[in-house]
C-alpha cells in the first residue's frame, strides 16, 4: 500500500511529470513505443509492475500505449521478485512452508523467462505497430 501512497504523492506534486520530461530530454520519448516498452521494463522492477505503470499512465497517450503498458509490465513483472506483488506473495507463502526462494534461485527461472517472453512480445509489438 506504500507504494501506492508515495506514487500518489508523486503525481500530486507534479513530480511524477518532471521525471516523464526528464526521460524525454534524455532521449526515451514515452510517446514511442520502444522508449515506452524500456521504461515499463525498467519501472516495474524497481517499483512493482502496478506502481510503474499507474507512474506511467499519464504518458499513456497513443492508442498503442495501453496494450503496451499491459503486457510488457506483466510480463517485466517477473524478471525480479520485488517486479510484481504477486511474487512477493509466493515467496511469503513459501517460506511460511518452509521453502526458501531466494533472490538467486528466483532469477534463475526469472530472468531467462521473462527475457524470452519480453523479446517475443517486443517482436510481436513491433510487427502489430508497424
Amino acid at each position: 500500500i506504500g507504494l501506492f501512497v508515495v506514487n500518489h504523492a508523486l503525481q500530486h506534486t507534479g513530480l511524477a511529470a518532471r521525471g516523464l520530461a526528464a526521460l524525454a530530454a534524455a532521449g526515451l520519448p514515452l510517446d514511442s513505443p520502444g522508449p515506452m516498452f524500456l521504461i515499463t521494463l525498467a519501472g516495474s522492477n524497481l517499483v512493482s509492475n502496478v506502481p510503474a505503470v499507474m507512474l506511467l499512465l499519464p504518458a499513456a497517450t497513443q492508442e498503442w500505449s495501453g496494450p503496451l503498458l499491459a503486457l510488457t509490465s506483466t510480463l517485466a513483472g517477473n524478471l525480479l521478485i520485488v517486479g510484481s506483488i504477486a511474487n512477493i506473495i509466493v515467496v511469503d507463502a513459501a517460506a511460511r512452508r518452509g521453502i526458501r526462494i531466494d533472490w538467486r534461485l528466483h532469477a534463475r527461472v526469472g530472468v531467462p523467462v521473462t527475457l524470452a517472453t519480453l523479446g517475443i512480445a517486443a517482436a510481436w509489438l513491433a510487427w502489430s505497430l508497424r
